[in-house]
């Protein structure tokens, strides 16, 4: 800004010319400042167990296309990985960074030479239509991804709108015979279970695709338009040639050819949960035209849009690059699940025509619920009662909230009945639209089921290990529900409510093994269970979910005071506290991939432990909080493909990175506040729904100077080591003063510490 300032000033003592020109200057630099998706690097996260997805989409778009490899086991789920040089396709439904893995609907590759119909084997792709490449060949931006298909010469371009997926090929001169395959057989790990292809005139093409995976009966239907006739065109079963232009069956693909060789062939794809007809309708709703650059225009455009509700300011070009990339990733879900027209189909099958809210599916509630869903309270609030009511919807459709909800379906996919605290923290910030009769009848349905341990949480008060898997990941994750639940109650002056979901909320403490100071199984006579070991008692007793006991003994983020009171004082909490980051052991070799990013038995690759770091605060230690937050900035996050130490997980992963490079995270998201940890952005500006800022600086910021020394808030003293979200969405400034010493005594009096907002 310095700089800007000088700039103008000397421009002032000019001619007038002079002048002209550098205001123009000026407002060319500027714009390009706000092109903020010059800093996104989509091919973060696709190496390693990153799992995102890489291609063309829009923010929270149906329609993601992009490139599939042979599926080769856990790191394949998004089907793609940057480890790969085989292309078998373009598919145009995809998830980002889960670990588990499926969709890859209507996979689509052009190829010369003679036709083929199987996409071939990793060793020998010569026998199918794939094709080697190189990441020298490839180009990847927001909105746009680009691909040379070295076997064939072809440039491989996609765009896309929110449910079209727009294709452009380019062929190399001089060839006698081109082919375009749509292979309704080949998913991401699934298996298609009824397939459906038809010419319905020599432009235009339609079908469906309805397999079995993770999502067990999903349905997807296409319609394909190209910007030229095609000559001819084919319809296989496997590799039997039908007879006709449609065909129906396990394996059907049909092939388009061309004996005079376009030098551009164009594809539009648009997708739809409902019909090919709406499948055609939302192509001509969103691309109605030809023009490739004006559609990946409007996608990058669409990206600026939402990636400029936080732009930030920082002398290092690397943690902008992660920054705006985790962005970008943390809004590709959910993603919408209706048509331009409000249609959609439910998680009961049936069609719900010209729904008055924007349907949403791909919930990875038991990540997200920890912090993305706060992000988007603070940058997308108008999206955020949309995504309520989709699960107010599914609430209706399938008698409980989602669990994991992909497609119309429910995958009953981890623990916990996780939507509880994103419903909560919606309605308890006051997210438009939310009744809040509704909301509690939802709540109290998902948390007095029969199934996964809650029958035991309501006869027993606590889940038995000898007769329930997982039984304290389990247990723990309802206790953070429950507290949720009791919050909405006390809000809506339901008194006998909230002392039943409090008084549940508190049950976590009976895992609590004050002799080896562990969460710990219990058996149903009430005694912990033995043997005990807290490092590899993931396999050995299966009490836990994807963690071990060193791991879930700090989930409790919505009562880290009552946690504290269990180990005595606050310096016995922050002796075993510090004791995880340093613990070393071997967690075995049937311990899951998810343990990851390890910081001793910390592991920020997954969900469990996000909050974990943030404890130190309610024990009066903020200063330990900015030390291990800077070390896992640093440490967890690269700006290389293999830059994120876990599964990325629909978003969860680079929402810890936004807000903790910001300076605060939602401990307890139900509770309104954010615990202060070290902000490695020198200055955010946060652009409210409300038209209104929240400008955070970071003083005497860098490598150097992690810890806290002052706060300031809308310019007055402030000395409590957490934030209220009410305190940034009315707008103002938070203004922090680093230093390169703690400041033990900022945070530490009782009266500063993280409190509840609810309580």
């Amino acid at each position: 800004m310095r700089k800007v300032l000088t700039h103008f000033r000397q421009a002032l003592a000019r001619p007038l010319y002079g002048l002209l020109s550098s205001c123009l200057l000026l407002a060319s630099s500027a714009a390009t400042a706000q092109k903020l998706t010059t800093y996104v690097d989509p091919m973060i996260g696709t190496g390693g167990h990153g799992h995102v997805f890489l291609g063309a989409n829009v923010p929270f778009g149906a329609v993601q296309v992009g490139p599939q490899n042979i599926f080769k086991g856990w790191d394949w789920c998004s089907g793609y990985h940057y480890s790969d040089s085989l292309i078998t396709g373009f598919s145009h439904t995809h998830l980002s960074g889960t670990g588990g893995s499926d969709l890859g609907d209507v996979l689509i590759m052009p190829y010369t030479g003679p036709i083929k119909t199987d996409k071939g084997q990793q060793k020998a792709p010569h026998q199918g239509y794939l094709s080697r490449f190189s990441h020298q060949k490839e180009v990847a931006k927001p909105g746009y991804y680009a691909v040379t298909l070295d076997d064939y010469n072809i440039r491989a371009e996609l765009t896309s709108t929110a449910r079209v997926g727009f294709h452009r090929y380019t062929f190399p001169s001089g060839q006698k015979e081109a082919h375009v395959i749509i292979d309704l057989k080949e998913g991401i790990d699934d298996k298609a279970t009824d397939t459906y292809i038809e010419q319905v005139d020599p432009q235009t093409f339609v079908g469906y695709r309805f397999s079995k995976g993770w999502a067990v009966d999903q349905r997807l239907y296409f319609a394909i338009k190209t910007s030229e006739p095609v000559p001819q065109f084919a319809v296989y079963n496997n590799a039997e040639q039908l007879a006709g232009k449609s065909g129906k069956g396990l394996a059907i693909k049909g092939v388009f050819s061309f004996a005079k060789v376009p030098r551009t062939l164009q594809l539009k794809v648009g997708i739809s949960p409902v019909s090919t007809e709406n499948a055609l309708a939302n192509v001509q709703a969103e691309i109605p035209g030809w023009d490739f650059a004006n559609v990946q225009q409007q996608a990058d455009k669409d990206w600026n849009k939402e990636l400029a509700k936080m732009t930030i300011e920082t002398q290092d070009p690397t943690a902008r690059r992660i920054f705006y990339t985790a962005m970008y990733h943390a809004l590709f879900a959910p993603a919408l699940f209706n048509d331009a027209n409000g249609d959609y189909r439910g998680t009961d099958k049936q069609v719900y025509p010209k729904a008055p809210f924007a349907n949403y599916s791909i919930f990875s509630l038991w990540d997200t619920y920890r912090a993305e869903q706060s992000f988007f309270t603070l940058v997308q609030p108008e999206r955020v009662n949309d995504m309520m009511q989709s699960m107010l919807a599914i609430y209706k459709e399938q008698g409980k909230l989602p669990i994991w909800h992909l497609l119309g379906n429910e995958t009953n996919t981890m623990v916990g009945y996780s939507a509880v605290p994103a419903l909560a923290e919606a309605y308890l910030k006051g997210t438009p639209g939310l009744d809040g009769e509704q909301v509690m009848t939802a709540l109290k349905a998902a948390s007095t089921r029969d199934d996964e341990g809650v029958n035991f949480v309501k006869s027993l008060g606590f889940i038995p290990a000898d007769k329930e898997s997982e039984s304290v990941a389990k247990a723990m994750e309802y206790a953070i529900d429950d507290w949720s639940i009791a919050q909405v109650a006390k809000k809506l002056g339901k008194t006998a409510d909230y002392q039943t979901y409090s008084a549940r909320a508190k049950y976590y403490q009976k895992y609590y093994d004050p002799h080896t100071r562990f969460m710990r199984g219990l058996t149903s006579d009430g005694k912990f269970q033995l043997p005990f070991d807290p490092i590899q008692s993931i396999h050995r007793q299966n009490n836990y979910t994807e963690g071990n006991a060193w791991q879930y003994t700090w989930l409790v983020p919505h009562d880290v005071p009552g946690l504290i009171k269990l180990f005595g004082s606050d310096a016995a909490f922050t002796q075993k506290l510090d004791s995880l980051f340093v613990v070393q052991g071997s967690l075995g070799e049937s311990a899951s991939p998810d343990i990851s990013g390890l910081i001793g038995m910390y592991a920020h690759g997954n969900e469990p432990s996000h909050a974990t770091v943030y404890l130190y605060p309610y024990a009066g230690q903020q200063w330990k909080t900015a030390e291990k937050v800077r070390q896992v900035l640093r440490e967890m996050y690269k700006d290389k493909p293999d830059g994120i130490s876990g599964n990325e997980d629909c978003g969860q992963m680079s929402a810890w990175y936004i807000l903790s490079a910001l300076g605060f995270y939602p401990v307890s998201p139900s509770s309104g506040a954010y615990v202060l940890g070290s902000p490695i952005i020198d200055k955010a500006t946060i652009r409210l729904a409300n038209g209104k800022t929240f400008v955070i600086t970071a003083k005497s910021n860098g490598a150097q100077n992690p810890y806290i020394q002052s706060v300031k808030l809308n310019g007055k003293p402030y000395s409590n080591s957490y934030l209220l979200h009410k305190d940034i969405v009315a707008g103002g400034t938070l203004e922090l003063t680093m230093g390169p010493k703690p400041n033990q005594n900022f945070g530490t009096a009782p009266a500063n510490r993280p409190r509840e907002l609810y309580e």
